[in-house]
């Protein structure tokens, strides 16, 4: 493999990283959005602030890996990627600044109508961020971006396949939190509030794979490479998807909460891996390939010594935060 691809790889191990471990802290919005009045979703809110309480803003650590490694190893694709596409990026940002701050204002609210004001601020951004970043990725892989700036700043993403990856986005969010949510109650003891989660990220989860299989139909006419890829280098990848995809739903069915966000897990994983490996050899669709927008050399090289110390650094303390907060130690001292 060139030293190009290397680079591409980690970054997208990072794209990886976002999805699952973002995606799940996005989704939650959702529910906090649909948990009911004060009293009646009281026990979910809590929930859900214990459950991302210690790592949402950890989770953005990957978004921002991504972004330096690609305007440092691919700088002019990554300008062409802003300059078209900076209203969906603008509205992500946004999204994530909004959703942040109500998430963390909500909790010392000085009324309960600030504190319900703060709660759809915080949900309603969970929603609209992974949208607009799917739309994002939908606009690269369908070809719409260029090299030399000829496309509009409202057509290039507001496309079919823009749209499905923006849909695709929210569901996968919306279903990896739902599994999420679901073991971490069973694990806090609360047996009412994991049944009624269950229902409903069983009702997403369906609604999702929908979505998602349904939406690789409009891909043939609209983004023709993308479909080349999926259904020749990725097929694995997207079967593996919808393997996973039921296996959860199975899992779901029987309570089998903590295999179920294994497979999840699994499943989005996989959804992502599909769209990245269908549309290589290309870093911008039918534009500009990984190889061809790389830059120099020395800072391909660098950038994997830097690689390699934040595997070291960073890499062992996220973990340990992973473990106290998604263990049943964790649980118990909590309780």
């Amino acid at each position: 493999m060139s030293l190009e691809l290397v680079v591409a790889a980690v970054m997208f191990t990072g794209v990886l990283a976002y999805a699952v471990l973002g995606g799940a802290d996005f989704g939650s919005g959702f529910f906090d959005l649909t948990a009911g009045g004060d009293r009646a979703g009281a026990a979910l809110r809590t929930r859900i602030d214990h459950s991302i309480g210690p790592v949402w803003e950890a989770n953005h650590v990957w978004l921002i890996f991504v972004l330096v490694t690609w305007w440092s190893a691919f700088p002019t694709a990554f300008a062409a990627a802003m300059d078209a596409l900076i209203l969906p990026m603008l509205l992500a940002l946004l999204g994530i600044v909004l959703r942040g701050s109500s998430f963390a204002f909500r909790k010392y609210a000085a009324t309960l109508g600030q504190a319900r004001f703060f709660g759809v601020v915080f949900a309603g951004s969970s929603l609209v961020t992974p949208f607009f970043l799917g739309a994002t990725a939908g606009a690269i892989a369908s070809g719409r971006v260029s090299l030399d700036g000829r496309e509009d700043v409202w057509s290039s993403w507001l496309t079919p396949t823009s749209v499905i990856g923006g849909l695709v986005a929210v569901g996968t969010c919306v279903f990896l939190a739902g599994c999420f949510l679901v073991a971490d109650a069973r694990r806090g003891g609360e047996e009412d509030l994991a049944e009624t989660l269950r229902r409903r990220t069983l009702g997403v989860g369906l609604v999702t794979g929908l979505v998602v299989f349904a939406g690789l139909l409009p891909l043939r006419a609209d983004a023709p490479t993308l479909w080349d890829g999926l259904t020749g280098r990725a097929l694995p990848l997207v079967l593996v998807a919808f393997v996973a995809g039921l296996a959860t739903l199975g899992l779901l069915l029987v309570r089998r909460y903590a295999l179920a966000r294994l497979t999840a897990v699994v499943a989005v994983a996989s959804v992502v891996s599909g769209w990245g490996v269908g549309q290589l050899p290309w870093l911008l669709v039918d534009e500009v390939t990984v190889v061809d927008a790389a830059g120099a050399t020395a800072t391909l090289q660098g950038l994997l010594v830097a690689f390699g110390l934040a595997a070291v650094l960073v890499l062992p303390p996220l973990a340990y935060l992973l473990r106290l907060t998604q263990t049943e130690q964790w649980s118990r001292a909590a309780h």
